[in-house]
């Protein structure tokens, strides 16, 4: 699957590409919520909010945990050297353009750069914003026809970009042809929309997404971070996909400064499997540039999936994992609670922290005639 030398055939952003002026109002928002509107930092990432995201922020970046995901700062102009534009190595692994082939049985398939909303941590941020491309035609038809050839392919994981920014027809299109491919068993969503901009989950949308005549399970995952952007209308968006039959997983970042506690965590997982979603990854923030300030350790990470363990139930317990940069696939980060004394013999740590042998040692004929 890896495919060198091919960084040219992924969906990009012209690097020169000059934004679009904010509109004084807009500009005004953001230099109120303490961020930057400075032509440097809005020529290299994209800005863009809408108004379910405005009416979820209630402080300023330096408070709120939902403006900090949103609102630019200059700190996105601070780089790393262990920082990389193409932080999990999709480059790599793109055989045309639009597909990334990383794992035996699954694809990423990437119609569209482009998203309803940008995020400040997002680790594709050198690759999507204005300017972007959507695949054309042709090229639709290319990563089409590459997993049409590769009878390994048993999972389609729509992504980008976001693919429900397409419209109901263009979307509606791919899944169709999607479904025809025998071989594709199972067809997946990632998307932020329902989440930031729950109006573009319409009827039509919906219907798109439920059709009976797709015989294959759709999964979508939502990409959410912190329960306070639970709006009423995501609160709706959500509701109504599930109700169509649509089956819902959630994927988040851990994130400095916005959801890098267990409480916060735990609010986020128990209303979303309220709400029939069920937390799949949470994900170590990837290396991209300029994301160093939303960075925390993976030792401070495990201990936060730590301390989760036995406070919230087991259906709200997502994988924390970390994409190994480069290309290099995805791991496991779950903290270890056990620990090998010698041959089948080990200490065992439960959610409070208390340690036991496994398998219990035995008591002596002494102790078991005192009990």
């Amino acid at each position: 699957m890896k495919a060198k030398g091919n960084a040219n055939k992924n969906l990009s952003r012209p690097a020169e590409q000059k934004p679009s002026p904010l509109h004084p109002s807009e500009s005004y928002y953001v230099k109120n919520l303490g961020g930057s509107i400075t032509a440097p930092l809005l020529k290299k990432y994209t800005y863009r909010v809408t108004e379910t995201v405005k009416n979820a922020i209630k402080g300023n970046i330096h408070a709120d945990p939902v403006a900090k995901q949103y609102i630019p700062q200059d700190k996105e102009l601070i780089t790393h050297p262990e920082e990389n534009p193409d932080p999990i190595g999709d480059n790599a692994y793109t055989p045309v353009k639009g597909i990334v082939h990383r794992y035996p049985d699954r694809v990423l398939f990437k119609p569209a750069n482009v998203c309803a909303v940008y995020c400040r941590y997002c680790f594709r941020r050198e690759a999507v914003g204005e300017g972007a491309e959507i695949l054309n035609a042709n090229e639709r038809a290319d990563a089409l026809n590459y997993i049409r050839n590769h009878p390994e392919i048993w999972e389609v994981i729509l992504t980008g970009g976001d693919p429900l920014v397409l419209s109901p027809r263009q979307l509606g299109e791919i899944i169709q042809d999607l479904n025809t491919i025998d071989h594709v068993k199972i067809i997946r969503l990632h998307s932020r929309v329902p989440i930031a901009d729950p109006a573009r989950v319409t009827t039509k949308l919906i219907n798109t997404l439920a059709n009976a005549d797709i015989i294959k399970p759709v999964y979508i995952a939502l990409h959410i971070n912190h329960a306070q952007e639970i709006t009423q209308d995501v609160r709706r968006a959500i509701q109504d996909l599930h109700r169509a039959g649509i089956s819902l997983l959630s994927q988040s970042v851990l994130l400095k400064g916005v959801n890098d506690n267990p409480d916060s965590l735990a609010d986020l997982y128990r209303e979303l499997v309220a709400l029939h979603v069920k937390p799949y990854y949470l994900h170590h923030p990837d290396l991209a540039p300029g994301t160093s300030h939303f960075r925390l350790t993976i030792a401070e990470g495990q201990k936060i999936i730590k301390a989760l363990r036995g406070k919230i139930s087991g259906l709200c317990q997502p994988t924390y994992m970390l994409d190994i940069p480069d290309g290099h696939g995805k791991i496991p980060l779950t903290p270890c609670y056990l620990t090998e004394l010698e041959k089948d013999t080990y200490t065992v740590e439960n959610y409070k922290g208390e340690s036991f042998h496994y398998p219990p040692r035995h008591k002596t004929c002494a102790s078991i005639k005192e009990n």
